[in-house]
Protein backbone atom coordinates (compact mmCIF):
# COMPACT_ATOMS: atom_id res chain seq x y z
CA UNK A 1 0.00 0.00 0.00
CA UNK A 2 1.22 3.72 -0.53
CA UNK A 3 1.40 6.10 2.05
CA UNK A 4 -1.44 8.06 1.33
CA UNK A 5 -3.77 4.72 1.42
CA UNK A 6 -2.15 3.40 4.78
CA UNK A 7 -2.98 7.02 6.12
CA UNK A 8 -6.83 6.83 4.77
CA UNK A 9 -7.26 3.15 6.22
CA UNK A 10 -5.83 4.80 10.16
CA UNK A 11 -7.71 7.64 9.77
CA UNK A 12 -10.98 5.75 8.78
CA UNK A 13 -10.49 3.19 11.60
CA UNK A 14 -10.21 5.92 14.17
CA UNK A 15 -12.85 7.92 12.69
CA UNK A 16 -15.16 4.90 13.24
CA UNK A 17 -14.34 4.16 16.66
CA UNK A 18 -14.60 7.61 17.54
CA UNK A 19 -17.97 8.03 16.28
CA UNK A 20 -18.89 4.71 18.59
CA UNK A 21 -18.40 6.02 21.56
CA UNK A 22 -19.67 9.28 20.54
CA UNK A 23 -22.64 8.05 19.32
CA UNK A 24 -23.42 6.11 22.00
CA UNK A 25 -22.35 8.77 24.62
CA UNK A 26 -24.80 7.99 27.28
CA UNK A 27 -23.32 4.68 27.73
CA UNK A 28 -19.76 5.70 27.29
CA UNK A 29 -18.57 9.19 28.69
CA UNK A 30 -21.55 10.43 30.97
CA UNK A 31 -21.35 6.91 33.28
CA UNK A 32 -17.15 8.07 33.79
CA UNK A 33 -18.28 11.50 35.12
CA UNK A 34 -20.79 10.47 37.22
CA UNK A 35 -18.73 7.63 39.02
CA UNK A 36 -15.89 10.20 39.20
CA UNK A 37 -18.00 13.12 40.81
CA UNK A 38 -19.36 10.58 43.22
CA UNK A 39 -15.40 9.79 43.98
CA UNK A 40 -15.12 13.29 44.68
CA UNK A 41 -17.96 14.26 46.61
CA UNK A 42 -17.27 10.51 48.97
CA UNK A 43 -13.46 10.20 49.43
CA UNK A 44 -12.81 14.23 48.32
CA UNK A 45 -15.37 16.11 50.68
CA UNK A 46 -16.81 13.52 52.76
CA UNK A 47 -14.11 11.71 53.85
CA UNK A 48 -11.27 13.81 52.74
CA UNK A 49 -11.95 16.59 55.32
CA UNK A 50 -11.98 14.16 58.17
CA UNK A 51 -8.08 12.76 56.77
CA UNK A 52 -6.31 16.36 56.22
CA UNK A 53 -3.38 16.17 54.21
CA UNK A 54 -1.12 14.04 52.59
CA UNK A 55 1.86 14.42 50.44
CA UNK A 56 1.75 17.93 51.86
CA UNK A 57 -1.71 18.51 50.00
CA UNK A 58 -5.36 18.48 50.89
CA UNK A 59 -6.37 15.07 50.06
CA UNK A 60 -8.78 16.29 47.88
CA UNK A 61 -6.20 17.65 45.64
CA UNK A 62 -3.89 14.51 46.06
CA UNK A 63 -6.47 11.79 44.82
CA UNK A 64 -7.48 14.26 41.90
CA UNK A 65 -4.36 12.45 39.82
CA UNK A 66 -5.42 9.11 40.27
CA UNK A 67 -8.95 9.60 39.53
CA UNK A 68 -8.20 11.49 36.41
CA UNK A 69 -5.67 8.26 35.75
CA UNK A 70 -7.62 5.99 36.73
CA UNK A 71 -10.56 7.17 34.48
CA UNK A 72 -8.26 7.25 31.50
CA UNK A 73 -6.72 3.70 31.94
CA UNK A 74 -10.36 1.77 32.33
CA UNK A 75 -11.86 3.70 29.28
CA UNK A 76 -9.11 3.51 27.10
CA UNK A 77 -8.88 -0.37 27.62
CA UNK A 78 -12.67 -0.50 27.77
CA UNK A 79 -13.29 0.85 24.27
CA UNK A 80 -10.45 -1.71 22.19
CA UNK A 81 -11.18 -4.76 24.19
CA UNK A 82 -15.04 -4.05 23.47
CA UNK A 83 -14.87 -2.48 19.77
CA UNK A 84 -12.35 -5.40 18.39
CA UNK A 85 -14.61 -8.70 20.11
CA UNK A 86 -17.46 -6.61 18.41
CA UNK A 87 -16.08 -6.97 15.42
CA UNK A 88 -14.83 -10.36 15.71
CA UNK A 89 -18.03 -11.87 16.64
CA UNK A 90 -20.01 -10.34 13.81
CA UNK A 91 -17.29 -11.66 11.75
CA UNK A 92 -16.69 -8.23 9.60
CA UNK A 93 -13.10 -8.07 11.52
CA UNK A 94 -12.61 -10.44 8.38
CA UNK A 95 -13.35 -8.17 5.85
CA UNK A 96 -11.16 -5.92 6.98
CA UNK A 97 -7.55 -8.64 7.29
CA UNK A 98 -8.09 -9.83 4.00
CA UNK A 99 -7.64 -6.22 2.49
CA UNK A 100 -3.95 -5.30 1.80
CA UNK A 101 -4.19 -2.55 4.56
CA UNK A 102 -0.95 -3.54 7.42
CA UNK A 103 -1.59 -5.50 10.39
CA UNK A 104 0.49 -2.11 12.39
CA UNK A 105 -1.75 0.27 10.37
CA UNK A 106 -4.93 -1.79 12.09
CA UNK A 107 -3.32 -1.76 15.14
CA UNK A 108 -2.83 1.52 15.06
CA UNK A 109 -6.31 2.54 14.30
CA UNK A 110 -7.83 0.58 17.29
CA UNK A 111 -5.18 2.05 19.89
CA UNK A 112 -5.97 5.70 18.45
CA UNK A 113 -9.36 5.27 18.86
CA UNK A 114 -9.16 3.64 22.63
CA UNK A 115 -6.94 7.04 23.51
CA UNK A 116 -9.43 9.24 21.87
CA UNK A 117 -11.89 7.56 24.72
CA UNK A 118 -9.48 7.20 27.02
CA UNK A 119 -8.38 11.29 26.85
CA UNK A 120 -11.79 12.61 25.94
CA UNK A 121 -13.07 11.11 29.65
CA UNK A 122 -9.83 12.24 31.38
CA UNK A 123 -10.35 16.00 29.80
CA UNK A 124 -13.69 15.46 31.31
CA UNK A 125 -12.48 14.49 34.83
CA UNK A 126 -10.62 17.40 34.99
CA UNK A 127 -12.82 19.47 34.06
CA UNK A 128 -15.58 18.27 36.67
CA UNK A 129 -12.30 18.01 39.47
CA UNK A 130 -11.71 22.20 39.28
CA UNK A 131 -15.53 22.12 40.71
CA UNK A 132 -13.90 20.82 43.94
CA UNK A 133 -10.42 21.61 44.21
CA UNK A 134 -7.92 23.73 42.07
CA UNK A 135 -5.18 22.24 40.11
CA UNK A 136 -1.82 23.46 40.04
CA UNK A 137 0.30 22.26 36.91
CA UNK A 138 3.83 21.11 37.94
CA UNK A 139 5.66 19.66 35.08
CA UNK A 140 2.77 20.11 31.93
CA UNK A 141 5.51 17.70 30.06
CA UNK A 142 5.62 14.79 32.18
CA UNK A 143 1.93 14.99 33.01
CA UNK A 144 0.95 15.44 28.88
CA UNK A 145 3.57 12.53 28.10
CA UNK A 146 2.13 9.92 31.28
CA UNK A 147 -1.47 9.88 30.28
CA UNK A 148 -0.81 9.43 26.61
CA UNK A 149 1.82 6.92 27.38
CA UNK A 150 -0.76 4.87 29.29
CA UNK A 151 -3.69 5.48 27.11
CA UNK A 152 -2.11 4.02 24.77
CA UNK A 153 -0.73 0.97 26.67
CA UNK A 154 -4.08 0.23 28.08
CA UNK A 155 -5.66 0.06 24.52
CA UNK A 156 -3.08 -1.67 23.36
CA UNK A 157 -4.17 -4.18 26.42
CA UNK A 158 -7.73 -4.14 25.39
CA UNK A 159 -6.54 -4.87 21.57
CA UNK A 160 -4.68 -8.23 22.58
CA UNK A 161 -7.86 -9.15 25.69
CA UNK A 162 -10.08 -8.93 22.37
CA UNK A 163 -8.13 -11.14 20.35
CA UNK A 164 -7.76 -14.03 23.03
CA UNK A 165 -11.18 -13.97 24.32
CA UNK A 166 -14.09 -16.69 22.84
CA UNK A 167 -16.76 -15.20 24.43
CA UNK A 168 -18.28 -11.92 25.87
CA UNK A 169 -17.60 -12.69 28.92
CA UNK A 170 -13.95 -12.88 29.01
CA UNK A 171 -13.73 -9.18 28.11
CA UNK A 172 -14.55 -8.60 31.51
CA UNK A 173 -12.34 -10.72 33.39
CA UNK A 174 -9.41 -8.65 33.18
CA UNK A 175 -11.01 -5.77 33.88
CA UNK A 176 -12.94 -6.74 37.25
CA UNK A 177 -10.25 -9.13 38.06
CA UNK A 178 -6.99 -7.51 37.39
CA UNK A 179 -7.31 -4.12 36.01
CA UNK A 180 -10.14 -2.69 39.15
CA UNK A 181 -7.28 -4.74 42.23
CA UNK A 182 -4.22 -2.83 41.09
CA UNK A 183 -5.77 0.41 40.42
CA UNK A 184 -7.30 0.54 43.49
CA UNK A 185 -3.83 -0.97 45.34
CA UNK A 186 -1.54 1.41 42.83
CA UNK A 187 -1.61 4.62 45.23
CA UNK A 188 -4.97 6.21 43.67
CA UNK A 189 -6.35 6.86 47.44
CA UNK A 190 -3.12 6.93 49.22
CA UNK A 191 1.27 7.64 49.30
CA UNK A 192 2.71 3.92 49.78
CA UNK A 193 4.60 6.00 52.71
CA UNK A 194 1.84 5.23 54.53
CA UNK A 195 2.10 1.32 54.44
CA UNK A 196 4.48 -0.99 56.49
CA UNK A 197 7.91 -1.64 54.26
CA UNK A 198 7.29 -5.09 53.32
CA UNK A 199 3.61 -3.73 51.94
CA UNK A 200 5.54 -0.87 50.41
CA UNK A 201 8.02 -3.19 48.59
CA UNK A 202 5.36 -5.32 47.36
CA UNK A 203 3.36 -2.12 45.82
CA UNK A 204 6.30 -1.69 44.14
CA UNK A 205 5.38 -4.34 42.11
CA UNK A 206 2.20 -2.94 40.79
CA UNK A 207 3.16 -1.21 37.13
CA UNK A 208 -0.08 0.92 38.16
CA UNK A 209 1.38 3.00 41.13
CA UNK A 210 3.89 4.41 38.45
CA UNK A 211 1.81 5.33 35.77
CA UNK A 212 -0.56 7.48 38.82
CA UNK A 213 2.48 8.55 40.52
CA UNK A 214 4.31 10.05 36.99
CA UNK A 215 1.05 11.56 36.52
CA UNK A 216 0.63 12.90 40.04
CA UNK A 217 4.72 14.38 40.02
CA UNK A 218 3.19 16.28 36.66
CA UNK A 219 0.51 17.74 38.51
CA UNK A 220 1.40 18.10 42.18
CA UNK A 221 5.37 17.85 41.97
CA UNK A 222 5.15 14.77 44.53
CA UNK A 223 5.58 11.34 43.52
CA UNK A 224 6.53 8.00 45.36
CA UNK A 225 8.56 6.51 42.72
CA UNK A 226 11.03 7.65 40.29
CA UNK A 227 9.58 9.20 37.41
CA UNK A 228 11.86 8.38 35.03
CA UNK A 229 11.87 4.38 35.73
CA UNK A 230 8.63 5.47 35.54
CA UNK A 231 8.01 6.47 32.03
CA UNK A 232 10.75 3.95 31.18
CA UNK A 233 8.61 1.08 32.22
CA UNK A 234 5.49 2.23 30.96
CA UNK A 235 7.59 2.76 27.42
CA UNK A 236 9.15 -1.03 28.03
CA UNK A 237 5.38 -2.50 28.55
CA UNK A 238 4.13 -0.26 25.40
CA UNK A 239 6.94 -2.31 22.96
CA UNK A 240 6.34 -5.81 24.69
CA UNK A 241 2.60 -5.29 24.13
CA UNK A 242 3.39 -3.66 20.56
CA UNK A 243 5.33 -6.49 19.27
CA UNK A 244 2.94 -9.34 21.14
CA UNK A 245 -0.26 -7.74 19.13
CA UNK A 246 1.60 -7.99 15.96
CA UNK A 247 2.29 -11.37 16.48
CA UNK A 248 -0.75 -12.45 17.20
CA UNK A 249 -2.22 -10.45 14.33
CA UNK A 250 0.04 -12.10 11.73
CA UNK A 251 -0.72 -15.28 13.56
CA UNK A 252 -4.57 -14.81 13.38
CA UNK A 253 -5.28 -15.56 17.24
CA UNK A 254 -8.47 -16.13 17.90
CA UNK A 255 -9.72 -14.72 14.81
CA UNK A 256 -8.82 -17.77 11.89
CA UNK A 257 -9.87 -21.14 12.04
Amino acid sequence: MTPRAMAVAFSTIVVREVRRFTRIWAQTLLPPAVTMTLYFIIFGNLIGSRIGEMGGFDYMSYIVPGLIMMSVITNSYANVVSSFFSMKFQRSIEELLVSPVPNWVILAGYVAGGMARGLSIGVIVTLLSLAFTQLQIHHLPVMVLTVILTSALFALGGFINAMLATKFDDISIVPTFVLTPLTYLGGVFYSIQLLPEFWQAVSMANPILYMVNAFRYGILGVSDVNVVVALGMILVFISVLSAVALVMLKRGKGIRH
